[in-house]
Order: C-alpha cells, then structure tokens, then sequence
C-alpha cells in the first residue's frame, strides 16, 4: 500500500475486514474518506471483482457501511467494495451548509462549472477518475472487472457514471435513484447552482436524457423502488421517466422493481442487498 493514502480504522468482518481511509484529492483539493471492504479473499485471490457504491443526501462514507448489512455478501462473492463520501469537505463556502440538498453532503456526482464550486466540487471526475486509480494502486483488484450501485443522489450518481463511459462498469444497480434530475426539486436546485442556469448543460448529468443517445456495449441495469417512498410521490426520483428512455434502446437492459410497502431509507436497503450483489456478482465475477 502506498503512503498516499492512510487508515482511519480496520474492523473484521464476515472474515475480511471493513476498512476507512482518507487521502489528499488532487480533484477536490481537499482531504477525501473513502470506506473498502476486503473480503477474505482480497489476501488469496489475485485481481478480486469491485464494486463502487454511491451514497445519498446528507450522507458520508459511514451510513452505507454501518447500516446496510453488504458485508456479508460481499464476503460471499469476494467482491471488493469501495464507496466514497459525498462531497467535498473543509471548504466553508457561503451556503455550503444551509440546507441538506445542496452543498456539503450533496454533491450530486457533477463537476460543477459556477462560482465558489467549480475548483472543488468535481465529484463526478472524482468517483470516475481518481478514486478509482487511487484503489487501482493500493488493493488486489481488477479495475475491469467493475460494477456501480448507489442510493437515491447516489444511485442518479451510479447511473450518469455507467452511462457516460460505456464499458467502464459492467452493470450498475440502483436503491430509488434520482432518475431525471433535470425535472425534480432536488436536481434543478443542484444544477442551478452547481451548472448554471443554462439547462442544456445539465443534460449530461441526467440519467433520463443519457439513456435516449446510450450506444455503448449492453448495460444491466436494476433498479429497485419502494411504492410507498414518499419521494416518489414528490416526483423527486422520477423512476418511471428512465424507464420510458430505455424502452427504445436496444443496448440498455432494465429490470425497474417496485416494491410494495417500502419506503426510501435503509431499511428498505438492507431488505434486497442481497438480490443487487447475486445481481452484481452474475456480471463481475
């Protein structure tokens, strides 16, 4: 392991161990945690499987590895899981922490082009471009062998990232993503202050817009949504909208699962985080 990245904490897990590192992002020009499971086989096995996943509102590298349960079947697969914070951190920009949706933990895995955000918040070069070098250099993965997931913010994260490089990931799941942020509170107050008001930019940044022009190798994608989550009824996530994009496209395989009676929070994760890694492990492993 390289002296560019430093342990915060190492606890045993399902045989591996549950790890927290943190280093020095040049792309965000700041001090960046991340969280990587290393399963038992991570230490007899060469070249395991990788698994990113992206977190929600509010969230930091914790709330996935403390409440979801993933361990276990990541253990199983020997998949190595990585998943990042949701922003960048330190910077105390004016409004950055007034309200959960924008600013810190809301970083919504764009590279933001406006005033005070543009030279830090770049989460989207960083999830696809840094982060992964970074593990790339310290752990026994093959960077080939990848797979994206994430959560609401996270999961809209997940699959702007599987869309825009196609053949990076070999298929991407998703919790009640963000489907169509151009079109949903959440999206349009994020884009108008991370891309400006001009909406033709925020087309790359939204999965629904992607979709319509994807042409890359065949993408399996699984969403899983919760019928009674509130912000379905908001039309915050717009699940139906993606849908309606891949009808058409021959090179996108959706399976949209709508779970009766589950709402948005971890609950409703923990439920069927084992059908997104039998899922995952069918394309990686």
């Amino acid at each position: 392991m390289s002296k560019s990245i430093k342990v915060v904490s190492q606890s045993k897990c399902y045989g591996g161990m549950q790890c927290v590192y943190e280093h020095e992002s040049s792309i965000l020009k700041c001090t960046m945690k991340f969280g990587v499971y290393l399963p038992p086989q991570h230490d007899k096995k060469k070249n395991l499987p990788l698994l990113y996943f992206l977190s929600g509102l509010t969230c930091t590298e914790q709330n996935f590895i403390m409440k979801s349960g993933f361990q276990r079947f990541a253990a199983k697969h020997g998949i190595v899981v990585v998943n990042p914070d949701t922003s960048p951190r330190g910077f105390d920009f004016p409004g950055e922490h007034e309200s959960y949706d924008f600013g810190s933990g809301a970083g919504f895995y764009v590279n933001a082009t406006e005033e005070p955000w543009k030279n830090n918040y770049r989460m989207y070069s960083y999830v696809t471009g840094e982060l992964p070098t970074v593990i790339q250099n310290n752990f026994n993965v093959n960077i080939s062998k990848s797979a994206i997931s994430g959560h609401s913010m996270g999961g809209h994260g997940a699959l702007i990232s599987a869309l825009k490089n196609p053949g990076k990931y070999k298929c991407v799941s998703t919790f009640a993503p963000i489907c169509n942020p151009m079109e949903c509170p959440w999206g349009i107050k994020a884009f108008t202050g991370y891309l400006g008001e001009n909406k033709s930019s925020w087309k790359q940044y939204d999965a629904t817009a992607l979709a319509k022009d994807y042409d890359g190798p065949k993408l399996e994608v699984l969403i899983d949504q919760g019928e009674d989550d509130p912000y379905l009824a908001d039309k915050q996530l717009l699940c139906d909208n993606f849908a309606a994009s891949c009808a058409n496209v021959k090179h996108i395989n959706l399976n949209l699962r709508k779970q009766q009676g589950y709402d948005h929070g971890y609950y409703f994760i923990t439920s069927f985080i084992e059908d997104h890694f039998t899922f995952i492990a069918k394309h990686i492993c």
